[in-house]
């Protein structure tokens, strides 16, 4: 004889066939109802390229906009604010790069120096632990990738303000068409970390926003006021 295994369990048929035969229903069992679990993202992995990318992206374009900002308050020519705002992306480039090489290099070291000393602590099992020591070693990240990472990162970022109003002869027009731009990347380049990061959103886009306005307000004011204190003749040529 086999046994199903069922929800419903039918009673013996009644000798009056003017009844219908009861049906007795038993819950079933709510774990075995419930569906599979999705698996869960960790944010925690992603910290490492989150910061590369998307903090460096959002570095190149608040210092390069500032930058232009900056000399646009002493000096309204296109060629001036365009090549301080070159000058300030390759320069911030191989800053970025050879700081996160430095820093990523740093780590690593700490890193492979601990994990060797662990090994060197049982003799007994010296092979198997060298074996380990290797594979950890291959999964630390990159010093010369992450720094590539950054420094590409920050150019893409600087690239924003620079197209943006680099080539437009009106100072008027050309600073707020770097306002503009800048806005626009800085809410974009919040949001998008935000999300990778699992935060909130619109509380991230509307900090960066905030910080990247006061950065280039700030850098522009010094500017006007070092321009004023020396007498400096706002050029538009």
């Amino acid at each position: 004889m086999s046994f199903l295994n069922s929800s419903h369990v039918h009673a013996t048929a009644s000798p009056d066939p003017a009844k219908p035969a009861q049906v007795i229903t038993i819950p079933s069992d709510p774990e075995l109802a419930q569906p599979p679990a999705k698996p869960s993202v960790n944010y925690l992995a992603r910290a490492q390229w989150l910061r590369a990318a998307v903090l460096g992206a959002n570095d190149g374009l608040v210092s390069v906009a500032s930058l232009m900002i900056g000399v646009g308050a002493v000096n309204q020519s296109a060629k001036a604010m365009l090549v301080s705002g070159l000058a300030g992306l390759v320069a911030g480039a191989c800053s970025m790069a050879i700081g996160e090489f430095v820093s990523v290099y740093a780590q690593y070291d700490i890193e492979v120096t601990q994990m060797r000393r662990d090994s060197c602590s049982d003799d007994d099992e010296e092979a198997a632990a060298a074996a380990s020591t290797k594979d950890k070693e291959e999964r630390l990240p990159n010093p010369l990738l992450a720094a590539v990472a950054s420094a590409l990162a920050f150019a893409m970022g600087a690239l924003l303000p620079l197209l943006a109003g680099g080539f437009i002869n009106s100072w008027g027009l050309r600073v707020g068409a770097v306002c503009a731009a800048s806005s626009l990347g800085l809410a974009g380049f919040g949001a998008a970390g935000a999300f990778l990061g699992g935060a909130n959103v619109g509380r991230s886009g509307i900090r960066v926003l905030i910080g990247g306005w006061l950065a280039m307000l700030v850098t522009y004011g010094v500017l006007r006021l070092f321009g004023l204190a020396f007498n400096m003749q706002v050029s538009s040529a």
